[in-house]
């Protein structure tokens, strides 16, 4: 597995993008292997529909964390808002030109944003705010904009719908029915960030993959163990990989296996990347723990893979009260 473009690495944060071209996408090999990665992902939550406990009972004190994820999750959102403001980058690393009174007005909204949410104080409403800002990026970057802060929606999302506890240092329970919608979103939010990524960086714009393959060449871990891929192949299997992970982040089958295997190489490519790197996946290892603690716990792991089903989607009608007329 690639330590890089396999899954994790975000190619605009280092090269500039190039204009789309469906056309590599549309090749027998990238069809073939998106095609394969579906069936794959319905294997995959089929089997885990058979488990009706977590799959790594080993974890089982990792579930313990559940009731502080809320608590988690806001201090790692606030800490990336933080450093990214300090780094003179508004909600991405890839947007660090603002300028004028408007950039350091921004700036300085996503840093009290992130001390904010650092502290847990009022989370929701906190949360809340930080959803704003990746509309906010957009107006000076595009709607790409919109799929490039989709982790740190995700985490802002969640918490506005089951935010930290006021006491106990943040411990929640949070109800059932409230906990599935939020992991939903949670799921929903990566998951499509990373298949965005899957098209935008790699199916189709392979003229930015092939730039940071010739930037970034250790990203290659084939040629380092003297494999020759072509490099366009390599880029679809990247593409592929990035697109069942994105996959299977939704389907929150088997998360604890899942969160173990996608954390290879998430951390892998800090090696080559470093600091900008970290700060742009703080939200991303959140959503890691909280995929992990409540997939590690029996009375919550349930809730990780839970799709809504038709029922759950109707909105009730409204019955009028009975009358009561007196004898």
């Amino acid at each position: 597995m690639s330590a890089g473009l396999v899954l994790p690495t975000h190619e605009r944060w280092f090269v500039d993008s190039a204009p789309a071209d469906w056309s590599f996408f549309l090749r027998p090999l990238p069809l073939t292997l998106t095609a394969l990665v579906v069936v794959v992902t319905l294997v995959w939550r089929r089997l885990a529909l058979r488990l009706d406990r977590p799959e790594l009972p080993v974890l089982r004190r990792v579930g313990d964390l559940a009731p502080w994820v809320p608590r988690l999750l806001g201090i790692h959102l606030g800490v990336a808002l933080l450093a990214l403001a300090a780094s003179g980058s508004f909600v991405a690393p890839s947007l660090d030109d603002l300028d004028g009174v408007v950039g350091k007005a921004l700036l300085l909204l996503e840093a009290a944003l992130g001390v904010w949410l650092i502290t847990g104080w009022q989370q929701r409403s906190a949360a809340a705010l930080a959803l704003v800002l990746g509309p906010l990026m957009a107006i000076f970057t595009g709607p790409m904009a919109l799929l490039e802060s989709a982790n740190l929606a995700a985490v802002a999302a969640f918490l506005v719908i089951a935010p930290a506890g006021a006491d106990r240092h943040g411990a929640v329970a949070v109800p059932a029915v409230q906990l599935r919608w939020a992991l939903l979103v949670l799921r929903v939010g990566v998951g499509v960030a990373l298949i965005a990524l899957a098209f935008t960086e790699k199916f189709t714009n392979p003229t930015m993959a092939r730039e940071t393959l010739a930037h970034f060449p250790a990203l290659n871990v084939f040629s380092l163990v003297g494999l020759h891929v072509p490099t366009d192949v390599f880029i679809v299997v990247a593409g592929s990989i990035e697109l069942l992970f994105g996959l299977l982040v939704i389907s929150g089958a088997l998360p604890q296996v899942a969160v173990l295997v996608a954390m290879v190489p998430f951390n892998a490519t800090l090696v080559l990347f470093g600091q900008t790197e970290l700060v742009g996946h703080l939200p991303v290892y959140g959503v890691f723990l909280a995929l992990l603690a409540y997939g590690s716990n029996p009375a919550t792991a349930a809730a990780v893979r839970w799709l809504p089903s038709r029922a759950d989607l109707v909105v009730p009608a409204h019955r009028p009260a009975t009358a009561v007329v007196p004898d």
